[in-house]
């Protein structure tokens, strides 16, 4: 397979071009599918469902993670534009509902300025990230491990939130803020060398799962500041 680097400069300038279009339109999807979700009333109940309790949530974080290995997985399939795209569609629907408690609690019981902000400071966070990939034109191939183990272990943090009922804070939240940033230098370094000129739906969703993990973290500290 010959990669986005690997190619001709102007096949791997509309690659990146393609790409970032449909990120963008990922992040619009998102955002449109929340506002459906606060208008028709079902973020109330999905609130109140997915934090009826711990152990109701990490039913829900099982099903989430089930669901985008799934879209993952279509979305891989270079020899489908169709299944690209319904993987990607797939990704972004699971994680406005994932997010749904979140931004209920955030425009219910914050400030109203509260989620602009911490979508504001994502995008600039990210933009910044992309921009140090493209102009040092290193590969961050090597954060990969990195990223997997500490993947793991905040993963059974979380559990272990859940399970025995304590809060994370404020600090696990940074943490978090930093391991996202290094996943969207490590995942936009892939795209460029881990992905074929036709995967830019594929690409974009890897790049939408960074972008939502970062927002996520920045969220729950914008939020944490305001109630001081």
């Amino acid at each position: 397979m010959v990669t986005a680097a690997q190619s001709r400069p102007t096949e791997r300038a509309k690659f990146i071009q393609k790409t970032y279009i449909h990120l963008a339109g990922a992040v619009l999807a998102f955002a449109l599918v929340s506002y459906f979700l606060f208008q028709s009333g079902i973020a109330a109940v999905l609130t109140s469902l997915m934090t009826g309790s711990q152990f109701s949530w990490i039913a829900v974080l099982g099903v989430f993670m089930l669901l985008g290995w799934l879209s993952r997985g279509l979305a891989a399939k270079a020899d489908s534009i169709g299944s690209q795209y319904a993987g990607l569609a797939l990704f972004v629907v699971v994680q406005a509902i994932l997010f749904t408690p979140l931004l209920y609690i955030a425009a219910r019981f914050s400030d109203p300025n509260v989620i602009p902000t911490a979508a504001i400071l994502t995008l600039t966070m990210f933009a910044g990230l992309t921009a140090v990939v493209f102009i040092s034109r290193k590969d961050f191939s090597f954060l990969g491990s990195i990223l997997a183990i500490g993947g793991f272990i905040a993963l059974g943090v979380i559990i272990c939130s859940a399970i025995f009922g304590f809060t994370l804070g404020l600090f696990f939240s940074f943490i978090m803020v930093v391991f996202a940033s290094a996943a969207i230098l490590y995942d936009t370094s892939k795209v460029l060398h881990n992905y074929s000129t036709d995967q830019y739906v594929a690409a974009s969703l890897e790049l939408f799962a960074s972008v939502a993990l970062l927002f996520w973290y920045v969220l729950q500290i914008v939020m944490s500041f305001s109630r001081r």
